[in-house]
């Protein structure tokens, strides 16, 4: 499991919980929130670097406050998680300019996303359904926690760290072809979201061959035996 990012995103959902999220989000060098999730993590006692938004979840009090720190996007075609990504991208693509010099390769941003589930059941699955399209669309390595487990978008070949009876669900975006490897149960290429829920793993990784995108979710505890 990572536990490094580039960037952790917060959302104005369910402020996390579960020990790993909340380790994630205490080590974070960098803390983008959207919003509404701003108060509640300086609540917290953890000071964001970014506060991004239309501003409408801010009182005026707070706009004063911290200012400095406040990015208003009024625009509408994009939800406040796609905005603040957006603005995370463009400040740590500044900075990485000399990271691409001696490979000549640029590595995907890593970005966590924590507070996107919980409250209204419409954002959650707007912002489950976002991380593929930050995936194809933005080029970065997304991973969304939530109290639960945590959510990783992919497309073909890729081996997965794991345990045994951890618990993992696939959800089959676009594949023609997909199967997997150290699974109980042979992934197929699902024609429905749910067919491919609820599976386990019997060994310390797993893989998933597949010709196009797909997503995963892995819980932290194994299964009760």
């Amino acid at each position: 499991m990572e536990t490094t990012y580039d960037c952790v995103i917060l959302a104005n959902g369910d402020y996390p919980t579960h020990p790993i999220p909340l380790s994630i989000l205490h080590s974070a060098t960098y803390i983008c929130c959207c919003d509404g999730a701003a108060q509640t993590l300086i609540e917290h006692g953890i000071m964001p670097n970014a506060i991004i938004g239309d501003g409408d979840s801010l009182s005026p009090d707070f706009k004063e406050r911290y200012a400095d720190l406040i990015h208003i996007i009024e625009e509408q075609e994009y939800n406040d998680l796609t905005k603040a990504t957006r603005f995370a991208l463009s400040r740590l693509r500044a900075n990485r300019h000399s990271l691409s010099t001696s490979t000549g390769k640029q590595e995907a941003e890593k970005i966590c996303y924590l507070g996107c589930t919980g409250r209204r059941e419409d954002h959650t699955l707007g912002n489950i359904a976002l991380l593929s399209y930050y995936l194809r669309e933005f080029h970065i390595q997304p991973t969304m926690y939530t109290d639960h487990g945590f959510f990783t978008p992919s497309r073909g070949d890729r081996t997965f760290s794991s345990f045994p009876h951890q618990q993992v669900s696939i959800f089959n975006l676009n594949c023609a072809k997909l199967s997997s490897e150290n699974l109980k149960w042979q992934a197929y290429p699902a024609k429905e979201m749910w067919q491919g829920t609820l599976n386990e793993v019997i060994a310390d990784t797993f893989t998933i061959y597949a010709d196009r995108e797909y997503l995963i979710f892995q819980t932290y505890e194994p299964k009760d035996m």
